[in-house]
């Protein structure tokens, strides 16, 4: 015979109507945490980090590797060096490349020089040209200036030849220049001393006949034309010291190119980090571009996880969190949303049953606030998406 429950004992309808209550209560709290978003929302993932991988700028052989996979190293400290010898012959190239660009330019104004005094040769007999009938005294004093112009200019030249001379000599002890150059080096100061030694004999005859010179007259039409002729030897030789002026910039732009590609061979950290990867090591021959080392900064890990699409509304970017080593499941490490996919994609491939694969997901990025050297990089971790 069953009884009614208005005829069950007074104790057993009170507990219940307790046990209804306390159902009805939970069902209310499910309800409203899963409505509102205050309660914890979990996700799985990997430790990751920034990597940082050095290459080589300049093709070379490896000549030292000074660290090992998981070695803490410095900003600035050296890491590889490449061997530079042939980059350091190439520098001896181009510095003795930038020696003959100078000494050429050298000589194209000493050229400017030796026409600034013809031209005042030049200048000169004009003016004496212009005059009316100035004597044998006067021609005799005009052809001793001349004499002696002329023994200025071979003694400008003289002076220029062993100039030339010594440069040459250095380029051929470095191997920059030819001997056939010195031979016509030496045979242009012998010339040039025996054109000295001639306007020496010049400039004594003009003197011996300044007492017997007799006035006569200058035609003042060709000594224009002659001057005219140097002035545009001039221009030329202008045209010459700046082309030269040029060469030696390009020279110099040559060296200093070679010089950085010497600063090249040797890779240093830019930051303090944690060598995760070395692929080469002494000996071997790199192209440029090639990847050597992989640094990680340890304080810039971060965990990379996923979460179901319909519960990417209760994220937001800041939103604190804690993550969960394996290693130490006690001990939390605090961290933030630092960024969440713009989309969602399906699970990741190492998620094997197909009930699971076909739900989206949308992918996040906890930046951990100090990892204090104890997440690193291929670790599994846990993680707990507070209540903002």
């Amino acid at each position: 015979m069953r009884l009614s429950p208005l005829a069950w004992p007074r104790r057993q309808q009170l507990l219940v109507g307790a046990g209804v209550t306390l159902a009805l209560a939970g069902l209310a709290g499910w309800f409203w945490l899963g409505r509102t978003g205050t309660g914890l929302l979990r996700l799985s993932g990997r430790i990751e980090g920034y990597e940082t991988d050095l290459g080589a700028r300049i093709g070379g052989r490896v000549a030292e590797v000074t660290v090992r996979e998981g070695e803490r190293v410095k900003a600035g400290q050296l890491l590889v060096r490449l061997d530079d010898e042939e980059v350091r012959a190439r520098l001896r190239g181009a510095q003795a490349r930038l020696g003959s660009a100078r000494q050429q330019l050298n000589q194209d104004r000493a050229q400017i020089d030796v026409l600034d005094s013809q031209i005042r040769e030049s200048r000169l007999t004009v003016a004496q040209a212009e005059q009316d009938n100035l004597g044998r005294v006067g021609q005799a004093r005009a052809n001793l200036a001349s004499a002696q112009a002329q023994l200025a200019q071979a003694q400008a030249q003289q002076r220029l030849a062993k100039v030339t001379l010594g440069r040459t000599e250095s380029l051929v002890r470095e191997g920059a220049a030819s001997p056939q150059s010195l031979d016509q080096d030496r045979t242009a100061l012998e010339t040039s001393e025996a054109v000295v030694t001639a306007q020496r004999r010049q400039v004594e005859a003009a003197r011996s006949a300044l007492a017997l010179a007799a006035s006569t007259d200058l035609n003042p039409s060709i000594r224009a034309a002659q001057l005219q002729g140097l002035g545009e030897q001039r221009q030329r030789a202008l045209a010459k010291v700046r082309a030269s002026e040029s060469d030696v910039r390009s020279a110099q732009a040559a060296v200093q190119q070679v010089k950085a590609e010497v600063a090249y061979l040797t890779i240093r950290s830019p930051l303090a980090a944690v060598v995760i990867s070395r692929s080469v090591e002494p000996g071997a021959v790199v192209a440029s571009g090639r990847t050597l080392l992989t640094l990680l900064d340890p304080t810039t890990v971060y965990l990379r996880g996923f979460i179901p699409q319909g519960e990417i509304g209760r994220v937001r970017l800041g939103q604190p969190a804690r993550i969960f080593l394996d290693s130490d499941p006690s001990r939390p490490l605090a961290a933030r949303v630092a960024e969440v996919d713009a989309q969602a994609s399906f699970t990741p491939e190492t998620i094997y049953f197909q009930r699971d694969r076909v739900r989206q997901m949308f992918g996040l990025k906890l930046a951990i606030d100090n990892p204090a050297g104890d997440a690193k990089p291929g670790m599994p971790a846990d993680a707990e998406l507070l209540p903002r």
